[in-house]
């Protein structure tokens, strides 16, 4: 039986947003779907502004087609009521000024820390054999934000650092408009991870980038 189209192109949508551009052949073979089907799909999804191609030469051959997500795109994905967070920190600001606005930020971070600390002991407490490193806390924090619809996942370097990457933001509207969310983020990764250990934002969505990622590693 015939996939539905829409399941399909949500597939498709699906995974460009989390290994970035890709060719019609590659997605056909994630998704067992012909390349004829996946083009068209692809030509569907850039008629309704989802999708754009870049050509790209390859050493031998016809140059091949990338695909990547657009901005547009975003509307797909999870935003955590942007409009609504927008507004909020708006009337914050309004009213109690910067200075309040810098307290409400801190307040979350706090909150973040606590929540995290606590289900990252509770995991470790349940599997007993798992044993707690500063690898272990960067997969438990990835498993925690993909909850919260950063769709992230770690990735292992070459050098021995792990690669914490986010996909997506579900707050990138609020965050283009107060960029202290971003450094606020950074320095609850800091504060669950510890001390040891070195952290180094090297993608964001905000600087243009397709997803944001941080280099992990001892310091």
């Amino acid at each position: 039986m015939e996939e539905p189209r829409q399941k399909v192109k949500d597939r498709i949508l699906y995974l460009l947003k989390m290994q970035g551009a890709q060719t019609a052949t590659a997605l056909a073979d994630q998704l067992q779907v012909s390349p004829m089907a996946i083009r068209q799909h692809l030509q569907s999804l850039r008629a309704e502004g989802q999708v754009i191609y870049q050509q790209e030469r390859r050493p031998l051959g016809r140059p091949v087609k990338l695909w990547q997500l657009t901005g547009r795109s975003g509307d797909h994905f999870p935003d955590s009521h942007a409009d609504l967070m927008l507004d909020i920190l708006r009337s914050v600001e309004t009213v109690f000024g910067e200075a309040g606005l810098d307290r409400l930020i801190t307040d979350r971070s706090q909150r973040q820390i606590q929540t995290y600390q606590t289900k990252i002991a509770s995991a470790f407490a349940a599997e007993q054999a798992n044993q707690d490193s500063w690898q272990t806390r960067v997969r438990a924090i990835a498993h925690l934000r993909t909850q919260e619809g950063y769709m992230a996942e770690v990735l292992d370097q070459p050098d021995g650092s792990l690669l914490l990457v986010e996909n997506h933001c579900p707050i990138c509207t609020a965050a283009q408009q107060c960029q202290k969310l971003c450094g606020a983020e950074m320095e609850v990764f800091q504060a669950v991870l510890g001390e040891g250990v070195k952290l180094e934002r090297v993608e964001h969505i905000l600087r243009g980038d397709r997803r944001c990622a941080y280099r992990i590693q001892p310091a």
